[in-house]
């Protein structure tokens, strides 16, 4: 089997600024667009990746793969890996997270288990998995690396951004990126506004304009 180790990466500063912005807050500011599911979650609440997406397919409980990705990342870099959503293996531990901080990699996300969390959570290594597991891999099946793979319910390409903190995961097309940044700046204003009406003492029906849905429903209000 041919793989391929390298990939066209987005412009870092953009990566960066997109960085500047929340899971959450980039999956409104694109339409709802590029949510991993929430099954996949940080090992620590404060782990945070914004990068390329440097792309992987792994066969269940193997991570000969993975290790090959690690290999041929680039700093900057989240190896994304595409497991089958199989919870029952530590496909990731500590020893394979020094190897990527040691590189310079900036995260991984994989929807099979990891396991060491606790010296993950030391080395502040960003971590996002579909489960903890013990359970031990092999290193036998050879499969693409650098091609689409299907994680989370999402398509994640090659050099997609892909950025994660506490709330989830989201993925950006890399050709959608600064516009993705813009509406993000954009919601973020927008939100700022709101927050500031409500601390002047607006109601948050007022200032989501509610009321003329509201009654549209039929809700009456009895006080």
């Amino acid at each position: 089997m041919r793989v391929t180790t390298k990939i066209d990466r987005p412009n870092p500063e953009l990566v960066a600024q997109l960085g500047e912005y929340s899971s959450a807050t980039i999956h409104e500011a694109q339409g709802r667009l590029g949510a991993l599911s929430s099954t996949i979650k940080p090992v620590d609440r404060n782990m945070s990746c914004c990068g390329p997406a440097f792309t992987v397919s792994c066969a269940p409980r193997d991570n000969i793969m993975l290790q090959v990705a690690i290999a041929h990342a680039r700093p900057g870099d989240v190896i994304v890996v595409s497991a089958g959503e199989y919870a029952e293996a530590g496909s990731f531990g500590d020893v394979l997270a020094n190897a990527c901080q040691a590189k310079g990699i900036a995260g991984l996300v994989t929807d099979t288990g990891v396991r060491d969390t606790q010296e993950l959570r030391r080395l502040g290594f960003p971590v996002f998995s579909y489960s903890v597991s013990i359970k031990g891999t092999v290193k036998e099946t050879v499969g693409p690396l650098n091609e689409p793979v299907l994680i989370g319910g999402e398509i994640v390409r090659p050099g997609d951004v892909v950025r994660g903190d506490a709330d989830g995961i989201v993925v950006v097309r890399r050709e959608d990126l600064a516009e993705a940044i813009r509406k993000s700046r954009e919601r973020e204003e927008a939100e700022a506004g709101y927050i500031a009406a409500y601390r002047s003492g607006r109601s948050v029906i007022e200032v989501s304009g509610l009321a003329a849905k509201l009654e549209a429903k039929g809700l009456i209000l009895e006080e």
